[in-house]
């Protein structure tokens, strides 16, 4: 049975869900496909457009980019490859423009001010898309000081190179465990278990680093500027009120099979049953 501490995110959403965990009306998304923007999204036994995790994460850049006000034809030229070959120097500004936004560095700026701050103390060429797309994920959901506070478990990894061989590795395993693993393979449980392993060293290289004590004054400095209760209710880069928890884990898409769910419950659980386990890391 299912464990209560890791909701089952869908595999893909419908239109109506994507529109509402990217603050885009359901109308824009299908102008977005109409234009190029956006590919057309698979069909559902229902008949409705059905969309990804890959889905979504483009649609919230595209939103970011809108915001920014980036014109139609260039946000699709950020999409496009290859990308156009010289640096950042000179020439047309809107061609500058597109370069950067197909850089990781580049869309790095189109996050809150408070994650890109953080980010800005990796060196340079270290982060990597994937997990520049997973802080997009963070900051839609729990506000730019959750993506903030997430951010910084990169800057204790790029500080400690072996904890960056070992995250991969802990991926890797992770993502091994297709459609094709039993629930009940020993490599599910396996797989929990670095997970946790990991975990637990990188909280103790993050407490080690004093990255607390940076967070504590984040949290501080962000009470300081910005009104009561707006530090996970307003997403900073948009000015768009955040999804809720629940509601995230009903529209946001992860195409995990049964055997990676089962391990995010198993390592949940692991969590969980630690001594002194507070619910914020057995929510982790």
């Amino acid at each position: 049975m299912p464990s209560p501490l890791v909701p089952l995110p869908p595999r893909q959403v419908g239109i109506a869900d994507a529109a509402q965990f990217t603050g885009t009306a359901p109308e824009t998304i299908r102008e977005y496909q109409r234009i190029g923007l956006l590919a057309e999204p698979a069909q559902g036994s229902d008949g409705g457009g059905r969309y990804g995790y890959e889905d979504m994460i483009r649609l919230l850049w595209i939103r970011k980019m809108a915001d920014a006000a980036m014109a139609v034809d260039d946000i699709r030229e950020v999409f496009a490859d290859p990308a156009p070959a010289g640096d950042d120097d000179g020439g047309d500004a809107a061609v500058v423009v597109v370069k950067r936004m197909r850089t990781v560095e580049g869309r790095m700026g189109l996050l809150s001010d408070v994650v890109t701050g953080r980010l800005k103390e990796l060196p340079a060429g270290w982060l990597r898309q994937a997990e520049l797309d997973s802080l997009l994920v963070m900051e839609r959901i729990f506000g730019p000081l959750g993506a903030a506070v997430n951010a910084g478990r990169y800057t204790v990894m790029a500080a400690h190179p072996g904890l960056r061989e070992e995250s991969d590795r802990v991926e890797a395993a992770e993502e091994a465990l297709d459609d094709t693993v039993a629930v009940e393979d020993p490599r599910v449980v396996q797989a929990a278990a670095d997970r946790h392993a990991f975990e637990g060293k990188l909280d103790a290289a993050i407490i080690n680093s004093g990255q607390a004590q940076s967070d504590d004054k984040l949290f501080d400095s962000w009470d300081a500027l910005n009104p009561a209760g707006t530090a996970r209710g307003e997403d900073a880069g948009a000015g768009e009120a955040c999804v809720s928890l629940i509601d995230a884990v009903k529209m946001m898409p992860y195409d995990y099979s049964p055997a990676r769910l089962r391990c995010l419950e198993l390592t949940a659980e692991l969590a969980a049953n630690e001594p002194n386990a507070s619910p914020a890391a057995a929510a982790k």
